[in-house]
């Protein structure tokens, strides 16, 4: 098992860019399905989740061509249509997180797909519920095949899906963008209440909308799909990712060191610079830049009433809980107290024993909440071994290590790598300590 060996406690400095954003790679890559013709995509970040989900199409007869980092042109005109029914291609999904994003393409060109249980980061249960239910409403039916561990859905004969007014029972961003891409297909109209509207689902939609798709309401929580009968290629760019530019935030504030980050898309980055502003961070913006300014001490904001600030994630424009984790170990190191609650997942916030066995003052109150007491950089944290749970807990272990005194060795890094492409290289860039052990 590879794993990162961390000396601690070097200051930072220099200019970094953030990649290409995870989530919506998996969203538009897998979009590429809907259509028969070329379709070409750039600022596709080469991590471990996105190279998977592309191996996976290329299983079921996409062609991929790379034209250079981070640019493909992918074709789908020639899917094997007895493979995305077998064995060997549900047992692939289940063990990537994003292939739940090729079931609606699949359902709308094919009319059937089977849905596994998704795999991926080990941070609590995650419903499927929203994708199904959804589906269910433009006509399809769903069975669970118990040998494969999957639903399968499919079309009564004859039949094909017909677009139906539908209020989600929660603003899942999966879910959202999975029903979007069947419903481009689907006869009629599609009324989806209750949406998710992060960027990358915007992104999505004016992805579609340039392959012919008719989408209305882009942006807000009603999206509207009028069905075409066919989509044609297109050429798209990914937005960067704002887990990875908050993370580099994280790491500025956590080494007291001023770095720049380059072209952040920052009309995009919604309330996260005023979250970190709320900790005391001074960022600042610089046209599409931000710089982080080198401080002594970051203090954290208190409510109007004088009581304990409290962060907590909740969908677009709220804060993504893919950051929580990050904040949480920035706030270690500031000055005052913060309630950090994590609404979603309920094994998100239980890496934080690894941190307290690193020296942070944190009380964990229950799987959803932890107080954070900072130390105002009074206390270094002290190195020591740790495993990564998942992506973003994997990057805080990372930013808090980096920030200790003494090494640290983090294991199970395949998880890090899952969302961050070459951290390593880039961060030891910057001045980090980091040596890749496989």
């Amino acid at each position: 098992m590879s794993s990162f060996i961390v000396e601690g406690g070097h200051r930072l400095s220099g200019t970094i860019r953030p990649q290409g954003a995870k989530n919506e790679a998996l969203q538009v890559i897998s979009a590429v399905l809907l259509t028969k013709e070329d379709v070409t995509i750039s600022n596709i970040p080469e991590i471990l989740d996105v190279k998977n989900l592309i191996l996976l199409l290329e299983g079921m007869g996409v062609k991929v061509t790379r034209h250079e980092k981070g640019v493909y042109t992918f074709n789908a005109a020639r899917i094997d249509a007895e493979y995305i029914m077998s064995s060997d291609f549900v047992s692939k999904c289940a063990k990537l997180r994003g292939s739940v994003m090729v079931v609606g393409p699949l359902l709308a060109r094919f009319g059937r797909a089977y849905f596994p249980k998704p795999g991926g980061d080990q941070i609590g249960r995650r419903r499927v519920d929203t994708h199904i239910l959804g589906f269910m409403n433009l006509g399809a039916e769903q069975e669970y095949d118990t040998d494969r561990k999957a639903f399968y859905l499919h079309l009564p004969d004859g039949k094909s899906l017909e677009g139906k007014y539908m209020l989600l029972d929660e603003a899942s961003v999966t879910g959202t963008a999975n029903i979007v891409m069947a419903a481009t297909l689907a006869k009629g109209v599609t009324t989806i209440y209750n949406a998710a509207c992060e960027p990358y689902v915007q992104q999505l939609c004016r992805m579609l909308v340039r392959m012919g798709a008719k989408i209305e309401g882009i942006g807000s929580n009603l999206l509207t799909i009028t069905g075409v009968d066919a989509l044609q290629g297109t050429e798209h760019t990914i937005l960067p990712d704002m887990i990875e530019i908050g993370s580099f935030i994280a790491l500025a504030a956590m080494n007291r060191s001023a770095i720049t980050i380059k072209d952040v898309a920052y009309e995009e980055l919604g309330m996260i610079p005023e979250v970190f502003r709320k900790l005391g961070v001074n960022l600042e913006r610089r046209g599409d830049d931000i710089f982080v300014p080198e401080q002594e001490s970051y203090v954290i904001d208190s409510f109007l009433d004088g009581s304990i600030l409290n962060i907590a994630d909740a969908p677009w424009p709220g804060l993504s809980p893919d950051l929580l984790s990050v904040i949480l170990v920035t706030a270690t190191q500031c000055k005052g107290s913060v309630l950090i609650h994590q609404k979603m997942f309920e094994s998100r916030l239980f890496f934080v024993d690894k941190l307290i066995d690193m020296g942070a003052q944190i009380i964990l109150c229950d799987p959803h909440r932890a107080v954070v007491v900072g130390h105002d950089h009074r206390y270094q944290l002290r190195g020591g071994q740790m495993s990564s749970p998942d992506i973003r807990a994997g990057i805080a272990l990372l930013i808090a290590a980096m920030s200790a005194k003494g090494t640290s060795v983090i294991s199970n890094i395949d998880q890090i790598d899952r969302g961050y492409e070459d951290i390593d290289i880039r961060l030891n860039a910057l001045g980090a300590k980091i040596t890749r052990n496989a």
